[in-house]
């Protein structure tokens, strides 16, 4: 009867938990993809995640090697996709940092870097 009513609870603790897992809005993928070389300059950065955004309150910024923003304007947000166009760039790394609210109020950020050019 113990190990059924552990198994029970174990159970429950685990279903009540799994709501506040998918809360919120993780970087499902990018383009460019996060890691990537790409042989030619993409003309924006293109973020998908997993829930929907908040576009007032969700952001992204992309340097370049010596970290000035060469993103053309504000980030462009419809449901759960954040874009922003790039500035004309060449070869090097190029950083991407973004900030996103989901719709329900809970906060995700990160950063990740791609490359433009042979390495």
């Amino acid at each position: 009867m113990r190990t059924l009513f552990s198994v029970a609870a174990l159970l429950f603790l685990t279903l009540a938990g799994a709501p506040a897992a998918r809360a919120h809005a993780f970087l499902d993928h990018a383009s460019p993809l996060v890691g990537s070389s790409v042989a030619s300059a993409p003309h924006e950065v293109t973020l998908t995640f997993t829930q929907n955004l908040e576009p007032a309150f969700s952001t992204i910024t992309v340097t370049d090697p010596g970290g000035a923003d060469i993103g053309q304007g504000k980030a462009q947000v419809s449901g759960n996709t954040m874009r922003v166009g790039l500035k004309s760039i060449g070869p090097g790394s190029y950083k991407v940092n973004w900030h996103a609210l989901s719709v329900d109020t809970h906060t995700t950020q990160g950063s990740f870097t791609f490359h433009v050019g042979g390495k």
